[in-house]
């Protein structure tokens, strides 16, 4: 009569397990979820999302000559030199999420100790 009884519950267990597992699958095929999710990646393609480290704002000569300096320490890092009147900005890398910018921002704060996260 045990061993009835164990058997019992087990198929139970078992046949709970599998109609749990086909519930969920039903939860991906909902077409208005899916669209939101393209339009959303449509959108970060186009409009760019992400996070850079800032070095420096202001003079162009010093600006010029800590870019100079940052490629000399980390040579395969994408830099970037702009100009918005009347101050230059120094920005490098291209970070897909802040907790990576942050990461990269704790190595490069040891040579640059100015550096900032600033999004893109």
């Amino acid at each position: 009569m045990k061993k009835y009884s164990i058997l019992i519950t087990f198929l139970f267990i078992i046949a709970g397990s599998v109609f749990n597992a086909k519930a969920q699958d039903k939860l991906t095929e909902n077409k208005d979820i899916i669209s939101l999710i393209e339009k959303k990646r449509a959108y970060n393609k186009h409009n760019g999302s992400g996070y850079r480290i800032q070095l420096y704002n202001g003079l162009e000569r010093r600006a010029r000559s800590l870019r100079n300096r940052f490629k000399i320490e980390y040579p395969d890092v994408y830099t970037k030199l702009t100009y918005k009147a009347p101050e230059w900005k120094i920005q490098v890398g291209n970070y897909k999420t802040r907790l990576h910018a942050d990461r990269a921002l704790n190595e490069i704060r040891e040579k640059f100790s100015g550096a900032i996260v600033v999004p893109m």
